[in-house]
């Protein structure tokens, strides 16, 4: 899920993420309009904070460079789900 969309659907204001990573809410805004990319160590907060309904995956289109064990998670679970699929069709 889209960060923006959280917040909205959630009832989340910016200065509710902010004080809840402990930035200002200005730091926010420039995140969701794309003016400065959210820093690494605030997606792991923001995941955590959002209980992992927006990922880190969702947050920085790096991902995989900076976390590359969530790569081989996701593949762990795409291919499960596979079998599932082709289990079912069987």
């Amino acid at each position: 899920m889209k960060l923006q969309s959280y917040l909205s659907s959630h009832g989340w204001t910016q200065g509710k993420l902010a004080r809840r990573l402990g930035v200002t809410q200005g730091a926010v805004s420039q995140w969701l309009k794309g003016v400065r990319p959210i820093p690494i160590e605030r997606c792991v907060e923001i995941e955590q904070a959002t209980g992992g309904v927006v990922t880190r995956q969702e947050l920085r289109t790096d991902w995989a460079l900076i976390w590359p064990e969530l790569s081989v998670v996701l593949r762990r679970e795409l291919e499960a789900r596979k079998a599932v699929v082709q289990e079912g069709g069987s």
